[in-house]
């Protein structure tokens, strides 16, 4: 497998407008453009944002009462899930089985990815109580397993680390019983931030890799496709079951998400997941390609074949779709390993 080397590098105009040093009032109306990113990774413009889905990308509204506890469970305790926010097709599969993923430190992301929807300027100050109002919410919804993701948040010291860790002691001060996901943002790579989040000992410690070497810079300008690499390697040294994320269909080619799914297993990531990009609005990467069904049973082979303990792949997956029974898969291959080595 051919390796895939980046040069890390970062421009004033790739940057959110916080992150480029704007004020409250000083928001340009319209988000970075991407289009001089774009030309340099040589990708156009890519399948009209109007034009009509593939069968397989097509999802039913599906709002039964479930669903409709679960969001008054959520916006009556002022909590922000990623499953709306990022405007997630699967919300309503995830909502009606009672599970979602918690979206804290605020709702402002300090960076501006080409691909994502999270509102991006200056973040408003944490809010102490959050830890608590998240613990509340996981034990009214009966959840056996919780997933917890962030915005960015370069302005702070830690980049956020410790509202993590806070999440966590306060899931499991009140309902130890329930499995505790994370979907980190590399906090800069600090490694003194990152032991924060790996001191609370999360059962799964999840950091997004997002894209292959050469569109770092056009699909998340902020991140590095080695720094990620790095977080994912810390995580494994400290004895975490560790996770990340592809997306596809963003101008890559398959022979390149081959070389970083052999990347991220080099690493020692437990599970990977692989799923089609969705553009939301024509403000953001345009979609390069449908991937079809059959390539995303290709590369769960291919994750397999490369040792990862599980691989959840296909064109609705999402970084915490199924993640309770993918944290079950890789915890029943790593004891079969460790079965096999004893015996």
């Amino acid at each position: 497998m051919e390796r895939a080397d980046v040069a890390w590098r970062q421009r004033p105009e790739d940057l959110s407008p916080f992150s480029r040093g704007m004020g409250p009032g000083e928001v340009p109306g319209r988000p970075v453009r991407l289009q001089s990113r774009m030309d340099e990774a040589g990708l156009n413009d890519g399948l009209a944002i109007n034009g009509r889905k593939p069968k397989w990308m097509r999802v039913a509204l599906r709002t039964g009462p479930e669903f409709r506890r679960l969001r008054s469970v959520l916006h009556s305790r002022d909590l922000v899930t990623v499953c709306e926010e990022a405007g997630c097709p699967n919300i309503y599969e995830c909502w009606n089985e009672g599970t979602a993923t918690f979206m804290i430190n605020g709702e402002r992301c300090t960076r501006a990815c080409g691909f994502c929807l999270v509102d991006t300027q200056r973040p408003e100050p944490l809010d102490p109580a959050e830890p608590e109002r998240v613990a509340d919410a996981v034990e009214a919804m009966g959840l056996e397993y919780a997933v917890i993701t962030a915005v960015a948040r370069d302005d702070l010291p830690d980049g956020g680390a410790a509202g993590f860790a806070a999440v966590v002691a306060a899931i499991r001060r009140r309902t130890p019983g329930v499995r505790v996901e994370v979907l980190i943002p590399d906090c800069k790579g600090d490694p003194d931030a990152l032991a924060v989040v790996f001191d609370a000992r999360p059962d799964v410690l999840n950091h997004n890799i997002e894209t292959v070497a050469r569109l770092q810079r056009v699909v998340r300008p902020s991140a590095g496709y080695v720094r990620s690499l790095a977080v994912l390697a810390r995580a494994k040294a400290a004895d975490l079951t560790t996770k990340s994320s592809i997306i596809v269909g963003m101008g890559e080619t398959d022979d390149e998400v081959a070389q970083t799914m052999a990347d991220l297993a080099a690493v020692g990531t437990d599970i990977v997941t692989v799923g089609q990009y969705l553009r939301p609005t024509t403000n953001h990467l345009p979609v390069a390609r449908w991937v079809p069904p059959d390539q995303f049973e290709l590369y769960r082979e291919l994750g397999r074949s490369l040792g990862i303990a599980h691989v959840e792949a296909s064109p609705l997956t999402r970084s915490s779709h199924h993640a309770q029974h993918a944290h079950a898969q890789a915890v029943s291959a790593s004891v079969g390993v460790g079965a096999s080595a004893g015996g």
